[in-house]
């Protein structure tokens, strides 16, 4: 299934849905438009059903080099209501991509520069291609980088890094973000595919339900400590077991009891019955 917005394109082929930015002219610069449609492309993936994977990237030469600043910034400034609800579409969808149920992949071409930066730090996962160039360049012209990017830098470099990237506005390669730990893999451009593909096919074989609350789990416990994490985890898989029937019991368990798959190297096959 195939759905163009007006700046978004929306392909969804199963358990994979891929949001493609869809402003090459303006490198992927996301004005108010983009913003209504990135709200509108998750609607429809919700309503889609099934997804288990969201790949989010850049048509043409770029990844998204930001905000655009004529549209969402000069232009609607000498009215305040305008100015406030015209950002706040914008920040309503980078909250949901952070907390979105099924798994999100950030694919980096080009250049990702300020909310590109924000949107490659909240995906759960990301690929970039090496000489892809970050950058927070809100410093650049009198401000620093708000509306979730300084959230992003901070949850996704190190402090010194991601505090000289803030305050220099200085670029940064795809390979460096591989060092600082803002993706996952960076790649030869031409590769960029490939290995995307590579990690969505893993992520697909996996118990949707069991995606989703590893997600849950994961970010409930970067701020609680261990004995409250072990409580949490606890009814976590708990909940994990009932709405999977005990899968992990009677199908995947029952699998490594016939040696047929080694957890450490491979995943079980779903839908095989425990007999």
């Amino acid at each position: 299934m195939v759905i163009k917005l007006e700046t978004v394109l929306v392909e969804i082929e199963g358990p994979v849905a891929t949001i493609s930015l869809d402003r090459p002219e303006k490198k992927n610069a996301m004005n108010p438009q983009m913003h209504a449609d990135m709200n509108a492309a998750l609607d429809e993936i919700e309503a889609a059903g099934g997804v288990k994977v969201v790949v989010v990237t850049g048509n043409g030469d770029s990844f998204s080099a930001g905000m655009d600043l004529e549209e969402c910034f000069l232009r609607p400034y000498e009215d305040p209501m305008l100015f406030y609800r015209t950002n706040l579409v914008a920040l309503r969808w980078f909250k949901r991509l952070k907390a979105f149920p099924a798994v999100t992949v950030a694919k980096v071409n080009g250049f990702a520069f300020g909310g590109g930066v924000l949107v490659t730090g909240i995906c759960d996962l990301a690929v970039a291609s090496e000489g892809v160039l970050f950058g927070l360049s809100e410093i650049n012209f009198g401000i620093f980088p708000a509306g979730g990017a300084s959230w992003a830098a901070a949850n996704n470099l190190p402090r010194k890094q991601a505090l000289y990237y803030i305050l220099t506005g200085d670029t940064f390669t795809g390979a460096q973000a591989q060092e600082f730990g803002l993706v996952n893999r960076a790649v030869p451009a031409e590769e960029l595919d490939a290995e995307t593909d590579r990690i969505v096919a893993k992520l697909v074989r996996k118990n949707p339900v069991t995606l989703e609350l590893a997600k849950q789990v994961y970010e409930h416990n970067r701020a609680t400590d261990l004995p409250a994490a072990i409580d949490y985890d606890q009814a976590k898989l708990w909940e994990l077991s009932r709405l999977t029937g005990n899968e992990w019991i009677n199908v995947a368990l029952k699998q490594f009891e016939k040696r047929s798959f080694q957890p450490g190297l491979s995943t079980y096959r779903r839908g095989d019955a425990a007999s």
